[in-house]
């Protein structure tokens, strides 16, 4: 019962994937640069949110639960290569939440 270890003779190569980092096309506080998604927000967040979440690829429940949005929002960023944090996207979603969702759905408008 013999038997020959095959020897490596070439080391496995390390592959890099690089991608340009971008931004928001829109600030936190351009609300009113679509006048539709500001409404939207305004007064039925809810369903904002829930159409931001299924266009991400998300249950629509999503938005519901504690601490969601942070993760959806951080997923965007990670989607699109925006560059920040995920301490960024939680003093976002804490301080000024409806202007951190309209910015998320004017985003997915602008990117297709």
């Amino acid at each position: 019962m013999s038997y020959q270890k095959e020897a490596m003779t070439t080391q496995p190569q390390m592959t890099v994937t690089s991608y340009t980092v971008s931004h928001w096309s829109s600030d936190v506080c351009d609300c009113c640069d679509d006048c539709g998604i500001c409404l939207c927000g305004a007064f039925i967040p809810c369903i904002l949110g829930c159409k931001v979440a299924q266009d991400n690829g998300d249950s629509c429940c999503l938005p519901f639960l504690p601490g969601a949005m942070i993760a959806l929002r951080t997923s965007i960023r990670d989607r699109y290569h925006i560059n920040g944090s995920v301490c960024d996207d939680w003093v976002i979603m804490t301080c000024c939440s409806l202007c951190g969702l309209c910015q998320m759905a004017r985003e997915q408008k602008a990117r297709g």
